[in-house]
């Protein structure tokens, strides 16, 4: 018997918050604590995200998409921030942003095929837009880098159409009256996918409460994606990748800034996964004495009162509200 860690999508379909219904490339989302990412590889999320734009383009307005791509560090945010995990469990596909998800998921036996970075799907989208005819718009990164990200994007695929770029000042989502002109200038531009470059988890909490009423087909949250595509970061070299050490790399461009977040949050993310495989072996064991056959001792020596074996086994799987998706309340 599994665990609340995972969680099956019948016939591949899932339901968006205002009933529409979807094919949905991911047929598992795995949790790790409040944190959910799916079982999902690069093309197969990138043909379904393209499909998905093109029918928006003739049918009815529907709810935006919203894409997010939680790694170590956002899962351990994600345990500790309520809006944060509401963000992403409401989200219509979690890509597995980082490796170390990726390598976690297959230690608890579930195949993940590959690690999809936000940056690099985001840049797969690119390619596709522009062979398709479909738009995007750039929000957030540094002071520029929406605008050059935007020039690199369109000489690097021709033809892509870019819908519009904006770099809000920081905090524009506390005023009402800087969030109310972002919206208004994405509002008429109409574009196609809306990237969203505003750093975690402001800009999965800023999606969750903006993007459902917009004019867009989908939102995608991508990070410093902005900032290297304009040459104002320095991208992690391919070979990092593989070996999951694009973080060192990272931490040692940016130690003062990132120190916090890989090193205090990996240990928080290797804290959720040892509790999770901690989980799954008392469920083995326990459904082991079980399954061991009638008469056990198991069986025969509890007494009134006292929990059973299936009840065990829910305990020990973790079958608690606590251990499923947060509760779709509203924010504090």
């Amino acid at each position: 018997m599994a665990s609340t860690l995972f969680r099956l999508r019948s016939a591949a379909a899932a339901r968006l918050h205002d009933g529409t219904s979807m094919v949905h490339p991911s047929e598992q989302r795995v949790y790790f604590g409040a944190a959910p990412v799916d079982v999902v590889d690069m093309e197969s999320a990138a043909s379904w995200l393209l499909l998905e734009l093109q029918q928006r383009q003739t049918e009815p307005p529907q709810e935006p998409l919203q894409i997010m791509g939680p790694n170590a560090f956002l899962v351990s945010l994600a345990s500790r921030n309520r809006n944060f995990a509401e963000a992403l469990n409401r989200a219509t596909l979690c890509l597995p942003d980082g490796i170390s998800v990726v390598w976690a998921a297959r230690l608890l036996g579930v195949h993940m095929p590959e690690r999809v970075p936000g940056g690099e799907f985001m840049e797969r989208m690119c390619q596709l837009c522009a062979e398709h005819g479909l738009s995007i718009y750039l929000l957030g990164g540094m002071p520029g880098a929406a605008f050059g990200a935007a020039q690199a994007l369109q000489q690097r695929y021709p033809g892509l159409l870019i819908a519009g770029t904006d770099c809000p000042p920081l905090g524009f989502e506390q005023d009402e009256q800087l969030n109310d002109a972002v919206l208004a200038r994405i509002t008429a531009a109409k574009p196609d996918l809306l990237c969203v470059a505003l750093g975690a988890p402001k800009q999965e909490i800023w999606m969750l409460d903006e993007c459902g009423s917009l004019p867009i087909g989908a939102a995608l949250s991508v990070g410093a994606a902005f900032d290297t595509q304009a040459g104002l970061r320095k991208r992690a070299p391919r070979w990092t990748h593989g070996i999951g050490m694009e973080w060192l790399y990272r931490l040692a461009m940016e130690p003062r800034r990132l120190w916090k977040r890989y090193l205090l949050g990996n240990l928080a993310f290797l804290s959720i996964v040892a509790e999770e495989w901690g989980r799954q072996r008392r469920a083995q064991a326990v459904a082991k004495l079980l399954h061991s056959g009638p008469g056990h001792p198991l069986e025969a020596d509890t007494q009134p009162g006292e929990k059973g074996p299936d009840e065990l086994l829910h305990a020990s799987a973790g079958f608690t509200a606590e251990h499923g998706s947060p509760s779709d309340s509203k924010h504090n």
